[in-house]
């Protein structure tokens, strides 16, 4: 019988798939130890320096998430897919020019993977960034933990590689989480490769903070009846006691040098801008969804397909078995985290059918927004509102068929007068400096010295770039967002042909 092109070039591809199973199971090392990461947990990659902005004020995030490489390793259309995978990759950073890359969790599918090689396919993932000199920063999902991977396992793959940032600040490995860290972004004048916090004086801009929500199965275990054992899918409450110790001592530890570097002693608290990502998204999510108000699609443009949403404790109970809907394991995440003054959003994936951004009014939602918050006493809040925000899917491994693409998030120090609608990337460089005749701004200015800490002078835009090269969802998270009319998301798919043959 003779064979199509088609048909030989899957052949070629399962044929192929196994030579490297095979090859890759002869040379994978010995097992690792899964309970502790032993990894430097310095901030800065010794060969790339620490993160700075650019000399134009602006340090942009180019956030991949749900890649999902490896899926069905033995049918030619799981490779077929990972080739999309990458492909949607690099049309991208074909365009963008992001100061870091941010893989924000699932990036393997972890249940469909070989012990022998579960990690390995961390190298497709990382050869368009190391191709472009860019570094990467992690956090991990659930599906990057199963019977056969482990976030250890896959935390020492990343770091074969010079470029990864993706730090372990928190013992424990597997079961409290390994992607817990925080990374600083300093000016642009505070150049020098150093490994300490405190760059010769300066003080960070932008504080990047990254947790990892868990879940999935736990490596190499089964119960008494021979069933994988499932991990918990919220981020460890051990994690947000060091959240909470470490941004307090982090703003004593900057105030301090601050009095230094002007030498007075103004025993105030600094407030460093920050952002936050961590895969699985927070139950506020969910009740956002199913308030009275909803998510207007032209308030807070993006795809509301997944609805309602998966979020963190899905699927536990409060007394930490499985079977409840949700037994409010991330309540102490979510008051820690509005509890951070200063921080600008919180930014997930997960779920691959939503991909809005919405203002969440942290004072209270409506009486009718569901019992998903009921456990939640958010009364006292440090800010009265937090901006928490869904990716791009971007794999073609994964559920869901929605166009793929990554978010984009350009942190800048120019206040812009008004939201930014629909504008390509370079023009987004290009706005109007500060206008130092506003005695507002001026003073303001002039109240931070060059290595101190800005005050409120960040401002955040963020967009979708398309694997189609195409611009949706570009808003800006300022003052008046959930106010300002955007264009409505279209709800687009995309398909892998050849994977469907």
């Amino acid at each position: 019988m003779l064979l199509s092109p088609l048909s030989i070039c899957c052949l070629w591809i399962g044929l192929w798939s196994q030579v490297v199973l095979a090859q890759l199971e002869k040379d994978n090392p010995g097992p690792l130890n899964v309970t502790n990461v032993t990894g430097n947990p310095n901030t800065t990659s010794a060969e790339f320096g620490p993160l700075r902005f650019r000399d134009d004020g602006t340090f942009q995030i180019s956030v991949f998430e749900d890649l999902h490489f490896g899926e069905n390793a033995w049918d030619a259309w799981g490779p077929l897919q990972d080739i999309q995978t990458t492909r949607v990759m690099n049309a991208i950073l074909d365009i963008e020019t992001p100061d870091l890359i941010v893989l924000n969790g699932d990036l393997i599918t972890g249940n469909n993977a070989f012990k022998a090689n579960a990690t390995a396919y961390m190298a497709a993932i990382a050869a368009p960034l190391v191709a472009r000199n860019l570094t990467w920063a992690s956090t991990y999902g659930n599906h990057d933990s199963d019977f056969n991977l482990s976030r250890v396992h896959l935390w020492h793959k990343e770091h074969e590689w010079p470029n990864s940032r993706t730090g372990n600040m928190v013992a424990g490995g597997d079961q409290v989480g390994v992607s817990n860290y925080y990374l600083p972004v300093y000016g642009a004048e505070c150049d020098g490769r150093v490994d300490t916090e405190a760059m010769n004086g300066c003080v960070p801009e932008l504080i990047l903070w990254f947790f990892d929500s868990r879940g999935g199965n736990r490596y190499q275990q089964l119960d008494d009846e021979g069933n994988v054992v499932p991990e918990e899918c919220w981020v460890d409450e051990s994690v947000v006691e060091w959240f909470t110790q470490t941004r307090t001592e982090l703003a004593r530890s900057y105030s301090s040098s601050i009095d230094k570097a002007t030498s007075t002693n103004t025993n105030t608290t600094t407030v460093i801008p920050s952002l936050a990502f961590v895969h699985i998204p927070l139950n506020a999510s969910r009740a956002l969804q199913l308030d009275s108000k909803g998510v207007d699609p032209n308030l807070f443009p993006g795809i509301n397909d997944d609805f309602p949403l998966a979020g963190q404790g899905q699927g536990w109970c409060a007394n930490g078995t499985v079977g409840c809907a949700y037994g409010g394991q991330d309540v102490p995440f979510m008051e820690a985290l509005v509890a951070t003054e200063g921080l600008m959003g919180v930014f997930s994936g997960h779920d691959h059918g939503d991909t809005w951004c919405y203002n969440w009014n942290t004072t209270g939602l409506s009486s009718d927004s569901s019992s998903a918050l009921s456990t939640t006493p958010m009364t006292t809040p440090t800010t009265t509102s937090l901006n928490l925000c869904f990716g791009q899917h971007s794999g073609y491994g994964g559920y869901g068929s929605w166009i793929r693409g990554a978010r984009q998030i350009l942190i800048s120090k120019i206040p812009h007068r008004q939201p930014l609608q629909q504008q390509p990337a370079q023009a987004r460089r290009q706005q109007q400096p500060l206008d130092t005749d506003d005695d507002t701004v001026s003073t303001a200015v002039a109240a931070v010295p060059s290595s101190a800490a800005p005050s409120s002078l960040l401002t955040v835009d963020t967009w979708i770039r398309t694997e189609q090269q195409t611009i949706i969802g570009s808003i800006s998270l300022n003052a008046t967002y959930g106010q300002d009319i955007y264009p409505a998301t279209p709800d687009v798919e995309t398909f892998c042909l050849e994977c469907n043959l």
